[in-house]
């Protein structure tokens, strides 16, 4: 049995080895172990820290260069616009161009087509003429029966050609301006 005499609050001799073995490992602890920890601990927090401004860092020339990037780009949009527009102009010009061009020839073309188509009429007329004058000559020979002079009767042959020309010009004016609307 257990003495009476042993009182829990007053402490035995294992109590105070127990406190002096504690008091010397926090010693311990506090003079060598918490140094190195604290050390570690600030080189971690340092390291973390200089991380961290390297991404902000990072990070700031990932904008910057991104920012660039989309300046580029528009420029290169803009100049692309610009290039098109000019070349819409300078199509649209040489359509212009191709158009008064083939409009000149057209022009030219039909002016020409027209001198020949009134020289030649002319030179049917003339023809015509001559040999109605003739005609005229043989009919009235015939009819008369004796050969008729014709330096006599020039004057007389000159007006029928003049009356025929005049018909033949007016007529070829009218279908001048028939072909004229036809095109």
């Amino acid at each position: 049995m257990q003495s009476a005499t042993s009182n829990f609050l007053i402490p035995n001799a294992t109590f105070i080895v127990e406190l002096v073995a504690f008091l010397v490992v926090l010693a311990v602890v506090g003079k060598y172990v918490l140094p190195f920890l604290n050390r570690v601990l600030v080189e971690r927090a340092e390291r973390i820290r200089t991380e961290l401004e390297a991404a902000n860092a990072a990070r700031a020339e990932a904008q910057a260069a991104d920012e660039e990037r989309r300046a580029a780009l528009e420029e290169a949009r803009q100049q692309a616009r610009e290039i098109v527009g000019q070349a819409n102009r300078i199509a649209e010009q040489v359509q212009n161009d191709a158009r008064e061009r083939a409009q000149a020839e057209h022009d030219r073309v039909v002016a020409a087509a027209e001198s020949e188509v009134a020289l030649a009429r002319r030179r049917a007329v003339d023809e015509a003429a001559e040999r109605i004058g003739d005609l005229v000559l043989d009919v009235v020979e015939r009819v008369i029966g004796r050969e008729v002079d014709a330096q006599a009767h020039r004057d007389l042959i000159d007006e029928a050609v003049a009356a025929l020309t005049a018909d033949g010009a007016a007529s070829g004016a009218a279908v001048g301006r028939a072909t004229g609307q036809a095109s």
